[in-house]
């Protein structure tokens, strides 16, 4: 494997040249906190976004940077969900829910937040976005003072936990430009917004759990990772969400710079397009998953931050399952093995079945810096074995997938326990109304068992079912999973304060962040 293979050459320049113009002393130290009248931490993200609705907006940035809240957040520590803009819930029956509103909050705008506009928040997410009506199952919402009554479609004991979704956020659904300037409950309003650029917001003097310290947010997006290196370096930015692993080592040796890594419940799959006919083979399936040198990717691309995957979940949660050494079997004569099984042979060094070489399309994308390589070391060990992979890089792959079916395999990150359980991604990666389905699955079986979790309470048993669903996807190979990243985040010491790495990747901007 080679872990040079150059990567620049799939970067926008024009993303990139605002944050270089001044990184000739990329070098140099981070500077402390200058004397201001303006307390401004500059964030630099690794997703842009053209959209700020938070209700379809699939980067979630209107959350990430404080301008949105949901009713309930993840408690990190637990796996649990805990109480945000709403108080309480409680259900006996699993499908009547009663929900007590915070009676102290406003909106950026001044007005209050009642469970009237909290209804109309909601009853425009589910018009507005498809898998949030599959997610929440929603059937009436009736709503009196701060409190709302919501009935699902069938008993749904996991309904609460849905709502940790930010696409499920609070606004204004009143005011007249949400896609450029929602107004939420967040503890920062936005001023401006250059779509795929930055936002620029400012401290929200009334906000319900204690105004911030700061005067302002900046949040920048760049989707090279070195570039967001070298921005942090120079010093035009404070905070840097996954700068180039390569970096890491010259960052960690700046005088006063912070580098952070935690586990996260995301996976770098390889997701298969069971729709293509070569790919309806599980012996085809299980050839190319066995071409995966999993500890090989973390080892040369992730320098080690992350850990090989063999299913969507990581082995310390409850739910996971625990494989055996047969489940990982792996490397170029396996998978020629099942090749052959699937009626291929080599023919002067390519892989052909009824006269037809195999040549498959792989989808990858530059915003997250390792999946292009991982295709590249995919293509790389493919081909030793005479397989023809052609990589084709596209912008936005939940679009591409979701709308086109020319491709046979694809790199993609998935969050797969943001909720802290296992219904969220099975439901939205497996399920035929999946908002992630991108591989057109379609599995009665599979389908069943996740039915029968979203109708299951006792957490024993839903961490049975889970895991039952998981291993029916590694026994099928619907997807293979490649590796566990850790999520980096570097940022300057001797200014930032109160800055938390998250594992769900959801809180990033908050009323607590501080510079010194």
């Amino acid at each position: 494997m080679n872990k040079k293979t150059p990567l620049l050459a799939l970067v926008s320049l024009a993303l990139s040249a605002g944050l270089l113009s001044a990184c000739g002393s990329s070098e140099s130290s981070p500077a402390a906190q200058p004397s201001t009248d303006n307390k401004n931490v500059h964030f630099l993200y690794n997703f842009s976004t053209s959209s700020l609705d938070p209700h379809v907006d699939s980067s979630y940035v209107p959350l990430r940077a404080g301008i949105t809240e949901t009713l309930v957040r993840l408690d990190e520590e637990n796996l649990t969900v805990a109480p945000w803009l709403a108080e309480s819930w409680e259900s006996e029956d699993g499908q009547h829910w009663t929900i007590d509103l915070r009676d102290d909050v406003t909106f950026q705008n001044g007005k209050p937040m009642t469970g009237e506009s909290v209804k109309a928040s909601l009853e425009r997410a589910l018009e507005e976005n498809v898998a949030i009506q599959n997610a929440l199952k929603i059937d009436t919402i009736e709503a009196e003072g701060d409190k709302l009554e919501i009935t699902t479609t069938q008993p749904f004991p996991e309904f609460a936990s849905e709502l940790v979704n930010p696409n499920t956020a609070i606004i204004d659904v009143s005011e007249p430009d949400i896609v450029n300037k929602p107004i939420g409950t967040g503890p920062f309003k936005l001023t401006s917004f250059t779509p795929g650029s930055k936002l620029e917001l400012d401290r929200y003097d009334e906000y319900w759990d204690g105004a911030s310290p700061l005067d302002s947010i900046t949040f920048s997006f760049n989707e090279d990772a070195n570039a967001r290196t070298l921005a942090l370096k120079s010093g035009q930015v404070d905070i840097v969400y996954r700068p180039e692993v390569e970096s890491l080592e010259s960052l960690k040796a700046m005088d006063g710079m912070k580098v952070e890594s935690t586990s996260t419940f995301r996976v770098h799959q390889l997701t298969m397009n069971m729709q293509r006919e070569s790919m309806k083979d599980l012996n085809v399936r299980r050839a190319l998953d066995a071409l995966i040198d999993r500890q090989g990717i973390v080892d040369t691309i992730l320098l080690g931050y992350g850990e090989a995957a063999i299913g969507p979940f990581l082995p310390s949660l409850p739910f996971a399952p625990t494989y055996t050494d047969t489940a990982t079997e792996s490397g170029a004569d396996v998978a020629v093995k099942y090749l052959g099984e699937a009626g291929y042979t080599q023919q002067n060094g390519v892989m052909t079945k009824d006269g037809k070489p195999l040549q498959l399309t792989l989808l990858t994308y530059s915003a997250r810096a390792d999946l292009p390589l991982i295709a590249q070391v995919f293509q790389s060990d493919a081909k030793k074995i005479g397989i023809d992979v052609q990589i084709r890089q596209i912008d936005t792959p939940e679009d591409y997938m979701a709308s086109n079916r020319d491709w046979d395999i694809a790199t993609y990150s998935n969050l797969t326990a943001p909720r802290g359980d296992a219904g969220y991604y099975l439901n939205a990666t497996y399920h035929p109304k999946g908002a992630l389905n991108f591989s057109g699955s379609e599995d009665p079986e599979l389908t069943k068992i996740i039915d029968e979790l979203n109708l299951t309470v006792a957490p024993e048993k839903r961490a049975e079912l889970a895991e039952k669903a998981a291993n029916y996807v590694h026994d099928n190979v619907l997807n293979s999973f490649v590796l566990h990243p850790g999520t980096i985040v570097a940022y300057n010491g001797k200014k930032i304060k109160n800055w938390v790495t998250t594992r769900s990747e959801y809180y990033m901007i908050t009323n607590k962040l501080d510079v010194m």
